[in-house]
């Protein structure tokens, strides 16, 4: 495991702050990072992209975050992408 166990209510906290600072009818869209290449056929080891690790917790590549407090939908309000 590359992380100790970390309690998901930080996650979700660290959403709700965020959207709080957001304008009315905002979206914010947060994508990982890619491999990044060290030749033609070799890449660095992965490192997420910090902010959407802080607000998800989510530590794969090709993750897409997108936060959205005034969609009319409840369930449209936080989505996360994940490869499958």
């Amino acid at each position: 495991m590359k992380y100790t166990k970390i309690d998901p209510r930080l996650f979700v906290e660290n959403r709700q702050r965020f959207s709080k600072q957001l304008k009315p009818n905002s979206i914010a869209v947060f994508n990982s990072n890619d491999f990044m290449p060290t030749s033609a056929d070799g890449v660095h080891p992965f490192v997420q992209q910090t902010d959407l690790f802080y607000l998800s917790g989510i530590d794969q590549e090709e993750t897409v975050l997108v936060i959205c407090p005034d969609a009319p939908e409840k369930k449209h309000k936080e989505i996360l992408f994940i490869k499958e």
